[in-house]
């Protein structure tokens, strides 16, 4: 079975999104994913606009398996039981 894959979606300057890239990363070892992060910003500027498009209002959002699993912050208890149920 594969890990689990969480990416993080950001942009710079965002101290929400720090706060809730450290949270995800002591997360990681506890509940053994891999973490990715990537700026949606940067991501345009390089051709991709699409997640800047779909999720640049509502960042932080935390996508699990490539689907969106939360915004704005960690839903812990909702990860761990997703997580759990893999």
């Amino acid at each position: 079975m594969t890990r689990p894959q969480v990416r993080l979606l950001t942009r710079a300057g965002c101290t929400i999104c720090d706060g809730v890239h450290a949270q995800l990363k002591q997360l990681s070892e506890e509940l053994d994913f891999d973490l990715s992060a990537t700026d949606v910003d940067k991501a345009a500027e390089e051709g991709d606009s699409a997640l800047r498009a779909e999720f640049g209002d509502r960042l932080p959002v935390v996508l699990l398996d490539g689907r969106e699993h939360s915004y704005w912050e960690v839903d812990e208890p909702r990860l761990r039981r997703d997580l759990a149920g893999r």
